[in-house]
């Protein structure tokens, strides 16, 4: 799908932005693991409804097939108030919204890999990404009994990978956009 990769590339620095957030998140996540978990609920909420925005920015920009990414920016923002409006809820009911929100984003990003069809390498990293978010989830609902500092250290470290593979992305969209 072209039309994927030239939306994409003209907004690379959306795909940045979410790069950059997912980074600071997954920082301060490992760097910070004493944190409570009501902090992480807070900055877990604030990191999914930015995503979520750009998602539907980027969705609103698109002039065909956009209906995925609006909803999944949509579940986003949703996600991030759930946890913003209600932080007192417990570990488990937070493990299981992050679980299933980033196999749900995960899945997401795989199945955008797969349809950009005119850029090999950015294909690949849009799978990586959308790989990393569905080992997450999953990691997180097998083993829900670990406790909130593994957690946030596993989070943290997860969030890392996908936010970098999103940057190394958005600078490969950059560059593509030059050309488009």
């Amino acid at each position: 799908m072209i039309a994927m990769l030239e939306l994409l590339a003209k907004n690379w620095a959306w795909v940045l932005v979410r790069g950059v957030f997912t980074i600071v998140f997954g920082v301060l996540a490992v760097f910070w693991p004493g944190i409570t978990l009501i902090a992480l609920v807070i900055l877990f909420g604030a990191y999914a409804v930015v995503d979520g925005i750009t998602a539907i920015a980027m969705g609103l920009r698109r002039h065909s097939g956009r209906g995925f990414l609006i909803f999944m920016g949509v579940l986003g923002v949703v996600a991030g108030l759930i946890a913003l409006i209600w932080p007192g809820i417990s570990a488990l009911a937070l493990l299981y919204v992050i679980a299933f929100w980033a196999i749900v984003t995960g899945i997401g990003s795989i199945v955008n890999g797969f349809g950009l069809t005119g850029d090999a390498g950015g294909r690949w990293l849009f799978i990586l990404s959308g790989l990393a978010g569905v080992v997450l989830g999953i990691l997180l609902l097998a083993k829900p009994g670990k406790g909130a500092i593994a957690l946030v250290v596993t989070i943290g470290f997860f969030a890392i990978i996908w936010g970098l593979l999103t940057v190394i992305t958005s600078v490969r969209l950059r560059r593509l956009s030059k050309e488009v």
